[in-house]
Parts: structure tokens; sequence; C-alpha cells
């Protein structure tokens, strides 16, 4: 028997806003639970893309030549080397779909910035 995860207790895991919690994985690809709320930091991921699945709230993600906002229970694919912002105004719960090799914040490194080894405590 396979053990079902729980997305709210999931959630409840993650105290801090940009502090992403590994919650599971397939293949080489990790599952991230994630409270955002303000602004992360201009970034790209090089090698990877990134999902970002809308749990709860809202998220506008900023590129250089446009704005996307997504509301609850939209997802959106960032493509490898594209760089972007996100940004939530309110709280937003967002579940994070990336390759165990992505860097939280990419090449930039600030406050905010946090390890796979943090993200999986």
């Amino acid at each position: 028997m396979f053990p079902a995860n729980d997305l709210e207790a999931a959630f409840a895991r993650v105290t801090d806003y940009w502090s992403p919690k590994v919650i599971g994985k397939v293949n080489d690809q990790l599952l991230k639970a994630a409270k955002l709320k303000g602004e992360l930091v201009w970034h790209a991921h090089d090698g990877e893309d990134e999902l970002f699945y809308i749990v709860k709230g809202e998220l506008r993600m900023e590129f250089e030549d446009s704005v996307t906002v997504l509301r609850q229970g939209a997802f959106l694919t960032v493509p490898k080397g594209v760089r972007h912002n996100p940004v939530a105004d309110e709280e937003c719960w967002v579940l994070l779909i990336e390759p165990a090799s992505t860097l939280h914040t990419g090449a930039e490194v600030t406050d905010r910035t946090r390890s796979l080894e943090e993200q999986l405590s």
C-alpha cells in the first residue's frame, strides 16, 4: 500500500515566506510547498524549467517583457534561462515542480535564498 499525502498538512509545515519545503519526488523532479508574500528577486534558472501551481491566493509573475497573473488553480511553466520575478501582494500558496538541481534563486543570492538542504528539512 502506498500512503497518500495531504497537501494542506504539507503547507502547514511551511512557516516562513519564500522558504520552500520538499514534500515529494517524481523521478528527478521535486515537489515543493511554498508560501509567498512580497517580492522574491529577479533571477533565472539556466538549465531547468520550473512549474508554479497556485494552490491558494494570487501570484504575479514578472518577466522582462510582460506580466502574468496566476490565480488559484492556475499553473505556469517558466522555461529555463528566462528571467522572472515572483510577486505576491497577499499570502499565496504555491506548489513548485522542478528538478533537484534547481537553485532556489538561480545565480542570485539574497537573504531569502534557501539551499536544497534547507528545503529538505
